[in-house]
């Protein structure tokens, strides 16, 4: 293998992977970071040669990569979801694309003044939003209820709808503008638009169903071994996309999103191990494709992005999308929130990108100068719909009152008493006052695992991989052996990250609060605040730190921030932060730990370790709301 094409790889996986990160590490959108390294790398720097990114080769790629793509979003569509949005989305995917197609190219043909052919074609391809924009955006937003479900699947199922279309409409302008076959006229035209709109459902159904049968009987019936199953499972998507796309030009990404649904509703295996593997193969699918398409546009390409482009993306985004989401939900039990927050969900993501390219490469003989400007014009479309739709989806969402602007909620899995202790009073202080506007706790952020048996914990870490990210689920080992070096501790990749400091574990805790142990919240002291404010504590330094009296630091609540003290971080303590703590029984002795309100005659431990009592746990507390 040539060098040159060795590094021209290198430097695809490398940036697409490091673009992805660098999104989620700044919270910014994934799409338009690979835009712009493809970009940089591109006509820019020189890195990657627009000239070498031609050919058949990328196309068939591309599209193949889409189709995965698809696959990987339907398996994440479950049928049980569309009892409540079912119609609702069926009319965006049917009625709304159509107005959304209408209206594009309408401003297609009277903003940027293209031919009504290619007004009819782009707005096509303009239809299409799919899951490599809308998934990440969601999973950004994490909007709560119906809008969720009803973006996600109109972004997944909206991607064959839109690029079938856009494949008749191309095939239509081919034929019309073939000597050979131009005298059939447009009666021809749209018969062949029919039939070959009949043939993809036809034929994509067929493959679909067939491809997903033979897979779980061969999964069922365990003729495939664990580790061949994702392999497998792949080999047989892509057999059924090609031999779909054989029968049928361009049917199969309609039949690898039917295939990822049908497989995702089947009862008989289970689709776990194969959405995971799905996941990892997509963000190097997706920062691939970006990456090369959008380092196969010219510095002249920014020639066409004038002011016109700017008008007709605020068509799309003002005017065409609402319009579309207010028709289209019109009957439905959405409230006006729901559809004011749908309005803004229509970023436009990978395969407006791919079919574009393609698209203006097969017209270019028909329309050698208008098709010069179609690529850059989508792109366009692309960066501005992201950069608007990523950025001020999540503020909107929550001045709707449709997310949760910092998802703080603890999930504590088990109830023993000083489980229920501690779980109270960080619910008491949240509903105090002054802290009632600092951290709301209407999402779940973190996984917290309090129960007496590693196996079963480690297996409910597992069971919410799903749900929460792997840093945020901690589980607290049953007894010294589950610890660190400990003959039963749990591999690490089946256990949550380690809860509280040093010696700490379910049983220690337990007799801590059998002995008479309490839980209360800290502050610093003044005298001390502006010194301890500097020093940085491990859970274990900070219990060693105060040894005078016994301390096990849970959580520190902060402002907006409810953070988990785990073994292996490291945090500090500022002026207006509290402590929640698990104090030993001393601190009940006389003299020694007051309760708010009370004064004794004692100087208390834990002023003289540069704490303040707050709030102390006591039985009245047990009458608060849980």
């Amino acid at each position: 293998m040539p060098e040159s094409i060795l590094l021209d790889i290198t430097i695809v996986i490398v940036l697409g992977v490091g673009a992805q990160w660098a999104a989620w590490r700044f919270r910014l959108p994934s799409i338009l970071l690979l835009l712009l390294v493809g970009f940089l790398a591109g006509p820019v720097l020189g890195l990657l040669s627009p000239q070498s990114l031609q050919g058949d080769w990328l196309f068939a790629f591309v599209s193949l990569s889409i189709g995965i793509i698809l696959f990987e979003g339907g398996l994440s569509l479950r049928l049980s979801e569309l009892r409540e949005v079912g119609g609702t989305v069926l009319n965006l995917t049917t009625i709304g694309a159509l107005i959304t197609w209408g209206l594009g190219a309408a401003g297609l043909h009277y903003i940027l003044e293209y031919n009504v052919p290619l007004s009819i074609l782009i707005g096509a391809i303009l239809i299409v939003t799919g899951p490599t924009v809308v998934i990440p955006l969601l999973r950004h937003v994490q909007p709560k209820g119906r809008v969720g479900t009803v973006a996600k699947w109109e972004g997944i199922t909206i991607d064959p709808v839109g690029a079938i279309l856009a494949v008749l409409v191309l095939e239509t302008l081919l034929l019309l503008n073939d000597p050979s076959r131009a005298e059939a006229g447009v009666n021809a035209a749209v018969e062949h638009v029919a039939i070959g709109l009949g043939l993809e459902i036809f034929v994509a159904l067929g493959i679909s169903v067939a491809a997903t049968m033979l897979l779980v009987f061969v999964l069922r019936q365990r003729m495939v071994p664990d580790f061949l199953r994702n392999a497998v499972t792949l080999m047989v998507v892509v057999a059924a996309f090609v031999v779909s796309n054989v029968l049928q030009h361009e049917s199969g990404l309609l039949t690898t999103t039917l295939m990822g649904i049908a497989l995702a509703n089947q009862p008989f295996v289970s689709v776990q191990h194969i959405v995971e593997f799905k996941e990892n193969l997509q963000v190097l699918l997706i920062g691939s494709l970006f990456v090369l398409l959008s380092a196969r546009l010219e510095l002249s390409a920014l020639e066409y992005i004038d002011l016109r482009v700017l008008v007709f993306l605020g068509l799309l985004i003002f005017i065409v999308r609402p319009v579309a989401v207010f028709v289209s939900a019109v009957r439905s039990n959405l409230d006006w929130e729901e559809k004011a927050f749908l309005s803004w969900m229509a970023p436009r993501g990978v395969v407006a990108a791919a079919v574009a390219s393609l698209f203006a490469f097969q017209l270019r003989p028909v329309y050698p100068e208008a098709v010069d400007g179609m690529v850059p014009v989508v792109f366009a479309v692309i960066v501005g719909t992201v950069a608007i739709y990523g950025l001020t989806a999540a503020p909107l969402a929550q001045w709707f009152g449709l997310a949760d602007p910092n998802p703080n909620g603890l999930l504590f899995v088990g109830a023993a008493p000083w489980v229920r202790m501690v779980a109270r009073q960080v619910q008491a202080n949240v509903l105090s006052e002054t802290v009632l506007d600092e951290v709301d706790l209407y999402g779940l952020g973190r996984l917290l695992i309090t129960i007496p048996n590693d196996e079963v914990a480690s297996l409910t870490a597992l069971h919410f991989s799903e749900v929460f990210e792997s840093t945020d689920v901690h589980q607290l080992a049953a007894g010294p052996d589950s610890r660190h070096g400990g003959e039963d501790e749990m591999p690490k990749h089946m256990r949550g990250r380690p809860l509280f400091g040093g010696s700490t574990h379910y049983q220690s805790l337990k007799e801590h609060v059998d002995e008479g142990g309490t839980v209360a919240l800290l502050t610093l002291a003044d005298d001390y605040a502006e010194d301890e404010q500097q020093e940085y504590y491990t859970a274990d330094e900070l219990s060693d730190h105060y040894d005078d009296f016994s301390l096990v630091p849970l959580f520190i609540l902060s402002e907006g921030d409810v953070e988990v003290v785990s073994e292996m971080d490291q945090f500090r303590l500022r002026p207006d932060d509290r402590l929640l703590a698990l104090l030993g029984p001393e601190a009940n002795e006389p003299g020694s730990l007051g309760k708010p309100g009370t004064t004794d005659g004692g100087a208390s431990p834990v002023e003289e370790s540069a704490f303040e009592v707050v709030d102390i746990h006591d039985d009245e507390n047990d009458g608060a709301e849980e």
